[in-house]
């Protein structure tokens, strides 16, 4: 999953920027909203973390840029203010859900991931699809109660496929959530890292849960599970 942090605070961009990248976020940064606006409309993002109180361009504006712009990823505002008038109008902009400084990281990866789920139209942390469960919270995998051992880049990409499962996602949009802008990229890694997770997630070659759709991308085939 790729997410933007505008936040104007150095010391807090960069906590953020760590620590999301090791929970398995594709990080891009902003240090004001004018970087924001661009990153927000030229990135191909999945959700937004976006500080209040920024210089330039306040947060409240730019989320209103950006949902002009036709922007519909999930937006997480961070507050110093905290009184219902401030969250309200952040809401009232745009955003999705908000978080008060001083904060624990874990109460905003915990907001992140379940803006997350509902863009995708899951309800639970435990997204199921056929036999294949991938716990968002423990970021594990078990195909039939058994677990599964994937490198990072297996489970981001699995992740994004679950999501958005049965919709077809491109080779070119999997590399954006893989990647950061300025890393050199490689066409054929999708390829690979896709054929690794079929062969773990199905080594007999029966449950055939990604499906390649040729010039147009992949596919996760199996149906998702009703209740969650």
């Amino acid at each position: 999953m790729r997410v933007l942090v505008v936040e104007d605070e150095a010391s807090l961009r960069e906590s953020l920027q760590a620590r999301l990248t090791e929970a398995g976020f594709t990080v891009d940064i902003a240090r004001d909203g004018d970087e924001g606006l661009f990153a927000g409309r030229e990135y191909p993002l999945d959700v937004a973390v976006i500080d209040l109180g920024l210089p330039g361009l306040s947060g409240l504006e730019l989320i209103r840029r950006l949902r002009a712009a036709r922007k519909t990823y999930p937006i997480l505002i961070l507050t110093a203010r905290d009184n219902w008038q401030d969250k309200v109008e952040g809401l009232q902009a745009g955003a999705d859900d908000y978080v008060v400084k001083p904060f624990h990281f874990e109460e905003v990866l915990a907001r992140l991931q379940a803006l997350l789920r509902r863009a995708g139209g899951w309800a639970s942390p435990q997204l199921k699809c056929g036999p294949v469960v991938l716990d968002t919270r423990a970021q594990t995998v078990t195909v039939d109660g058994t677990p599964v051992e994937l490198t990072t880049f297996e489970y981001r990409i699995l992740e994004h496929l679950m999501l958005r499962a049965g919709e077809v996602i491109s080779k070119s949009e999997l590399t954006e959530r893989l990647y950061d802008q300025d890393f050199e990229r490689d066409s054929n890694v999708i390829e690979v890292l896709v054929g690794r997770l079929r062969r773990k997630l199905d080594p007999s070659d029966q449950l055939r849960p990604i499906e390649t759709l040729r010039g147009r991308g992949y596919r996760l085939s199996l149906p998702r599970d009703a209740a969650t």
